[in-house]
């Protein structure tokens, strides 16, 4: 559906966007993936995505994840929110998104970088410094966790 009521403007928007974002945790370690597009386009994040109108918040995550990853997965819960504001050099809001953050536990597939991604990876929770995480992000990684019942070194609680 390529029809500009599903996709609405998302540079300069009159409103705020909702972005879905999924923290896939495998003991020891969170997928992340490598944006290929704007914005944050290079930087490591979480996969995910805007949602598209007539989609569920959880429809929106599990698809997101598949077109990026590859990966499906079994059951999600909310982790937390984000929201992501980026203006340009007068100010202006370029991108706004209200991001709804889910975690689930990884099914043993084997992640491939899809769609607007240029990489993919498995890392440790101790090894974000390497990846530039944004802050925002790695807290998400942390309520994700708690959430699942991820012991601080990685194991199911």
């Amino acid at each position: 559906m390529n029809d500009a009521r599903a996709y609405p403007a998302r540079t300069y928007p009159d409103r705020p966007l909702v972005g879905i974002g999924v923290a896939v945790l495998r003991p020891g370690a969170v997928l992340l993936i490598r944006r290929g597009t704007p914005p944050a386009l290079g930087q490591w994040s979480l996969p995910g995505g805007a949602q598209q109108l007539g989609e569920t918040a959880e429809e929106a995550a599990r698809r997101e994840l598949y077109e990026e990853t590859g990966l499906a997965v079994g059951a999600l819960v909310l982790a937390g929110h984000v929201d992501s504001l980026h203006r340009d050099d007068d100010g202006r809001i370029r991108y706004h998104y209200t991001i709804l953050d889910f975690a689930a536990l990884w099914q043993g597939d084997t992640p491939r970088a899809g769609s607007d991604v240029t990489a993919v990876a498995w890392v440790g929770f101790d090894d974000f410094d390497r990846y530039e995480l944004w802050a925002e992000a790695r807290r998400i990684i942390a309520l994700a966790r708690a959430r699942l019942g991820l012991a601080a070194d990685g194991a199911m609680r």
